[in-house]
């Protein structure tokens, strides 16, 4: 009696074919079993907006550890910080903060925005008055200005978060809060 046995044409064997097909179910169940991979929540207090300026790095850093935030922030540098949001000296430093503001705002849960605007900025003095920073209280006056423009430009887009605004000196590189004008 002579059987003929059916074989897959691709086949030459059944154990060609286990083989071959063994390797794609082991895969196939790895592969139903194992989750979607999922990023990190990492959450953090703030986004901290600054000047480039590096003459302020230290004061700020310890400043920020004395508001209790150390190594709970998001920071963003572009020269004259506030001067930035309001556009200058680029639109482009604007969309920049903007880009990180959404960002920071939607991946790391953020509820406040702090600016930190400095003395003797060069960026206010390219931008503004090159003679600013020789009269102190008109320099204040001004980085008030576009502090309280910057918070009512954020307060409108971003309506839930907090918004904290400064201004560090030369001297010892204190740190004084500014209220919006509004």
């Amino acid at each position: 009696m002579n059987k003929t046995i059916n074989q897959c044409l691709c086949c030459s064997s059944r154990r060609h074919f286990l083989k071959s097909f063994l390797p794609a179910v082991v895969a196939f169940t790895v592969l139903q079993s194992a989750k979607p991979a999922n990023a990190e929540v990492h959450q953090t207090k703030a986004l901290v907006l600054s000047c480039i300026d590096f003459r302020f790095l230290t004061a700020e850093r310890y400043f920020l550890r004395n508001k209790n935030l150390t190594d709970e922030y998001d920071w963003t540098a572009l020269a004259g910080a506030s001067l930035a949001v309001t556009g200058f000296p680029h639109q482009s430093d604007a969309e920049a903060f903007w880009d990180q503001l959404d960002i920071s705002y939607k991946l790391h849960h953020i509820n406040k925005v702090m600016i930190i605007d400095h003395q003797d900025c060069g960026a206010y003095a390219m931008m503004i008055d090159p003679n600013l920073s020789k009269d102190p209280e008109r320099e204040l006056q001004v980085h008030t200005d576009y502090l309280s423009r910057a918070y009512s430009s954020i307060r409108s887009r971003y309506p839930d978060l907090g918004i904290e605004l400064y201004f560090a000196t030369l001297n010892q590189g204190k740190v004084q809060q500014v209220l919006p004008k509004l």
